[in-house]
């Protein structure tokens, strides 16, 4: 455990499993209390066993994020009541995962879902949670972007766009509340090895022989970037992707 983050809440979406677990855990062990964020219990339960069991600090809430402005305004309020107060840092992890699907087998229900999850609740919660941060002096937003939303790749169409959304997000919301000390940052991994990725590896590895370190990144990796972005080292970082 290290005290960098000490003394701060974080509310992490999508925290279950893969980069949103690793980054909650790293969030933890850096001093943060973590608020886990899931629509699985019993997994939310696992990922704080885990966080306490370290000698961090979390707690879970429940929600849907597809169901929009009731779901991102319960999650909000029951972040703020564990936390004690308001959130400091509000990771936007939670994604609609869209495998390999061509753009002519891509329906409107998909399409809606990944909107509502992907793009719409990151904007809502970031709406539900800036006027305590503003009150207070400041925070941070970390937005989980993608490479997919740099580079464009077959079948991949609905989640380039969602990440696309989010990097725009990222600009325009540091470019908005930067001058009131919310420093507003996002993250876009490569591809990372997690639980969901080891189904698509076929897909994955002939583009990891492309990269330079020939490798996978993981979720602790992320989860440090993320730290970092958090801290007060990234005091005079805005806007970035």
């Amino acid at each position: 455990m290290s005290a960098q983050l000490k003394g701060r809440t974080a509310l992490v979406t999508g925290a279950t499993s893969g980069i949103g677990q690793g980054v909650a855990q790293a969030l933890a062990a850096a001093g943060a209390q973590v608020i886990v964020h899931g629509r699985d219990a019993a997994r939310g339960a696992d990922v704080v066993a885990g966080i306490t069991s370290a000698g961090g600090a979390a707690s879970f809430v429940a929600a849907d994020l597809a169901e929009g402005t009731a779901a991102t305004t319960r999650l909000a309020t029951c972040a703020a009541d564990l936390a004690g107060g308001p959130i400091d840092i509000l990771v936007n992890n939670a994604a609609y995962l869209v495998g390999q699907t061509a753009t002519t087998d891509t329906t409107e229900a998909m399409i809606d879902t990944a909107l509502a999850v992907s793009v719409k609740a990151p904007i809502l919660l970031t709406a539900a949670l800036v006027p305590a941060m503003t009150e207070r002096g400041g925070g941070v937003i970390i937005n989980m972007g993608s490479a997919n939303g740099i580079s464009g790749m077959a079948k991949t169409a609905l989640y380039s766009t969602t990440k696309s959304a989010i990097h725009g997000l990222t600009r325009a919301l540091a470019a908005e509340y930067g001058p009131a000390g919310i420093r507003v940052n996002a993250i876009a991994p490569g591809p990372t090895l997690t639980g969901i990725t080891q189904a698509h590896r076929a897909f994955l590895d002939p583009l990891i022989a492309t990269l330079p370190s020939r490798s996978y990144s993981t979720p602790a990796q992320i989860g440090a970037t993320a730290v970092f972005l958090a801290s007060d080292d990234a005091a005079n970082i805005h806007g970035a992707v």
